[in-house]
């Protein structure tokens, strides 16, 4: 009877048994505290930013949703379907109804082209309406519209009717009294460039004035508000059943000062996510690096018991996939946990209560840990399947060699799809990944070529700085390794500490204290030098004075323009609306041409120069001919350059500008914004009397609530950044300890061969110190490049060079790292030499 040899024991034992029983013996040996250290920060952080940025981006559409006095709008021309309000009701949702419309009204024998608005007692469902029982007496905040039987009216129309509170105003076929003065009205910030002052009223009397009738030209409107994720979804619902006349508009595209603001923020708590996205992988790759030096003896004693290669991988894969579950889940609670500490410190700087996060985060913070896990920690450890059995007894045989090209494969492809999924930005995705990519790249070659460097010096050296420096040079890779992750994680500290300020610092002055915040409109020709001598007498300083002239696109490139053409809500409204156009010899200071050129002088031939946005949102191109409907006639200019627009200067600003020779004769108006501080309001009214046709727009509101967006962007930017400055230090240590087994046993033969404890203590500290000043080298230069970069590229804001940069990255990071590993290594120097030489041999 021939009997069948006893399985071994790592086959009779499943591989997931095994790997739990491995996975829970690695974790009471303390060989994996760094590598859970690294995943669990990083799914801490891109939880807790995720949660984060969901609801301060939740709040920045709350608190922008005052621009239109809502969450949503559905804005038609003719009423809007029954079925779009029910749903909303259904969903859950507040909804209210306004109509603007123009007419006239009369006071006596004098009347006034106004521009009315009727509201239902819902209005405003965000924001709050501000008004005055006199010119005189202080403003107060209401939350609903005016009660059936009277009209709230702006002060300008009190001017040009010379009525006061209590007068009464005959709208159509109805005599009503003007209860109320409307010093501030929430959404009228989404179209403040009309001509007609506001009237007010209730939605219940528009009946009465038989004014809206089958063929009034009327704009309804359907305010919705409610939590963000319903309103998304009634967002998607409603776009697919909207009229042909119809529209959604958000506060995002109310105004494009907003917009701008609000757009910038988003792409700071962005960047600031996945920047410690980056660093925190640089933490687990360096930390996986680490374990595998510690796993190769037991993978060696296993091979020795008859594990097969295949059961080593699929034990080790399975045990990173138990251990990336654990350490994920643990993040996922930190990270909530954070995320409520990060709400509480943000509460006063948002009106009422943060909006609650969704789920997503956390299903998103746990993928993106796995799969940072797998492109960053499994390659290394997969390579470990490969130990000799040999091993167990030539100790010198080190560590099995990890593939280059298998972990820089893992890496950057594990880069590539959080990079893409997280960014939440194509463009900011491909350019911060081309940027990561041409940064290791650098990173390494010029950490080689400093190590090479060292190598030269310690040959000439003598002593300790020979011996320090030698340490460098005899691990070159070790080396190179270890001072492109310091540079990574000083640059994250570089980019925090200096660099973000920076950044913060120019976006902020984007809108400076005393930027514009009134307008004058339809100043007539002759009006243009009187005003100029009135502004200049009382020291008030416009940002020019500019022509402006209404007119409709007819073509583009020798096509007509046809709204139903375009898919896109935005383009179908400005192919539908007039615009306004202006000329001029010379470019705007806040405008910056990014193709084609400006023309030369007021004599240039016919062309054009077209905003950016608008010419992709239309498809114009550059050499397409422009096709304008003005004053009865039409004119035609070939596009010659595109213009990025700084939108939230607040300075008077255009989509489309011609040439002098093109539109010079065209009949104009004329608009002009300037600075006019609270103590010096009653120049304001004195402007008026002198010129009363001279519409003065008052959009300090406005600018308060962009500025408003900026100061609470930037902290939120400070306080997501932390989570990189984390990581960074995480990345440092990870750095000090991935050589701390070979440095162990160098020093265990030089205490044998008569090396004191000292003398190896400087050595030890030169080497670090170096190392340190090395990386801090590096990370100086790529700071800088980096800012200088985000700056022009991303966020189109000036850059400045910062000499303290240069200082704190090389001199802090050398005593800093010196310090750090010279006191991490110490332990070392105080035992005896015989324990290391014993597990070295």
């Amino acid at each position: 009877m021939i009997r069948k040899p006893a399985p071994s024991r790592s086959q009779a034992i499943p591989a997931w048994r095994l790997a739990a029983r491995l996975l829970r013996r690695d974790w009471r040996s303390g060989e994996l505290y760094l590598l859970a250290g690294a995943l669990v920060l990083t799914v801490a952080a891109i939880t807790a930013v995720g949660f984060f940025t969901d609801r301060i981006e939740a709040a920045m559409q709350r608190q922008g949703g005052e621009l239109i006095a809502a969450d949503l709008a559905l804005d038609a021309s003719a009423p809007l379907p029954e079925r779009l309000a029910d749903e909303a009701t259904a969903r859950g949702l507040t909804i209210a109804r306004t109509l603007t419309f123009r007419s006239v009204i009369f006071a006596g024998e004098r009347s006034q082209l106004v521009q009315v608005k009727a509201v239902d007692p819902g209005y405003p469902l965000r924001g709050e309406l501000k008004l005055r029982a006199s010119l005189t007496e202080p403003e107060t905040a209401v939350g609903s519209g005016p009660e059936p039987g009277a009209v709230w009216v702006e002060p300008r129309l009190l001017h040009a009717l010379k009525l006061a509170p209590g007068d009464s105003l005959r709208l159509g076929e109805r005599t009503l009294p003007i209860e109320r003065i409307i010093a501030y009205e929430p959404d009228r910030g989404g179209n403040f460039f009309q001509i007609a002052p506001r009237v007010m009223m209730a939605l219940e009397d528009v009946d009465a004035t038989g004014l809206v009738g089958a063929a009034s030209r009327v704009r309804h409107r359907l305010l919705i508000a409610g939590d963000a994720e319903t309103v998304a979804d009634y967002t998607d619902w409603a776009a697919e059943r909207l009229p042909p006349n119809a529209e959604l508009i958000d506060a995002r595209s109310a105004r494009p000062e907003f917009e701008s603001a609000v757009d910038r923020a988003s792409r700071f708590l962005h960047l600031a996510a996945l920047t410690t996205l980056l660093v925190a992988g640089a933490a687990m790759a360096l930390a996986s690096r680490r374990l595998v030096e510690r796993q190769t003896d037991a993978v060696a004693v296993m091979r020795c018991l008859g594990a097969p290669r295949h059961l080593l991988t699929r034990v080790f894969a399975l045990r990173l996939l138990f251990f990336g579950l654990t350490a994920g889940v643990l993040g996922v609670a930190v990270g909530w946990v954070a995320q409520f500490g990060l709400a509480r410190l943000l509460a006063d700087w948002f009106a009422g209560e943060l909006p609650a996060a969704g789920s997503s985060a956390a299903w998103i913070g746990l993928g993106a840990g796995l799969v940072a896990l797998a492109g960053f920690g499994l390659p290394p450890l997969l390579q470990l399947a490969e130990v000799p059995p040999l091993r167990v007894l030539r100790r010198d045989l080190g560590p099995p060699r990890v593939s280059v090209a298998l972990s820089a494969g893992g890496a950057l492809l594990a880069l590539a799809l959080l990079v893409v999924w997280h960014a939440g930005d194509t463009e900011l995705a491909w350019k911060l990944l081309a940027g990561v990519g041409a940064a290791i790249t650098a990173l390494a070659a010029l950490a080689a070529a400093l190590v090479w460097l060292a190598h030269l010096a310690a040959g000439r050296a003598r002593g300790t700085w020979r011996l320090g420096l030698a340490g460098l040079a005899r691990r070159p890779g070790s080396a190179i390794l270890t001072i492109v992750g310091l540079g990574l994680g000083i640059l994250a500290l570089l980019l925090l500490a200096v660099v973000r300020l920076d950044l913060l610092r120019a976006w902020q002055e984007t809108l400076p204290e005393g930027a514009p915040n009134h307008f004058l409109i339809n100043i007539q020709p002759h009006e243009v030098n009187p005003i100029e001598d009135f502004l200049a007498a009382n020291r008030i300083e416009s940002s020019g004075i500019y022509p402006m002239i209404r007119g409709r696109l007819q073509g583009i490139g020798g096509e007509p323009v046809e709204p139903e053409d375009y898919e896109d809500p935005r383009a179908r409204r400005l192919a539908e609306r007039e615009f306004n156009l202006s000329f001029a010899a010379v470019a705007q200071e806040d405008n910056a041409i990014i193709a084609g050129r400006w023309w030369n002088g007021p004599e240039a031939p016919d062309q054009f120069s077209v905003e950016e946005g608008i010419a992709e949102t239309l498809g114009i191109e550059l050499g397409d001919a422009l096709r304008f409907w003005v004053a009865g006639r039409e004119i035609s200019a070939p596009v010659t350059s595109l213009r990025r627009v700084q939108w939230d200067s607040f300075n008077v600003n255009f989509f489309v500008i011609a040439s002098p020779a093109l539109l010079a004769q065209e009949p104009a108006t004329y608009v002009t914004s300037f600075y006019l501080p609270a103590e010096r309001e009653a120049l304001a009214a004195e402007l008026i009397e002198r010129f009363p046709s001279v519409t003065l727009i008052d959009v300090g509101t406005l600018l308060e609530q962009v500025q408003g967006i900026i100061r609470q962007g930037i902290q939120a930017v400070e306080y997501v950044f932390l989570f990189t400055l984390a990581a960074g230090l995480l990345v440092m240590y990870a750095g000090i300890q991935a050589s701390l087994a070979a440095r162990r046993s160098e020093q265990a033969v030089l205490r044998a061969l008569g090396a004191q404890r000292p003398q190896l203590l400087r050595a030890l500290a030169v080497e670090l110190t170096t190392a340190g000043l090395l990386a801090g080298l590096i990370a100086s230069l790529f700071a800088e490049l980096t800012g200088w970069l985000l700056a022009r590229e991303l966020f189109d804001l000036p850059f400045a060079f910062n000499p303290w940069l240069w200082l704190a990255g090389v001199l802090g990071s050398a005593v800093l790292v010196g310090a750090a590993g010279t006191l991490g290594t110490y332990a070392a120097l105080i035992r005896p030499p015989l324990g290391a030489l014993r597990q070295a041999g």
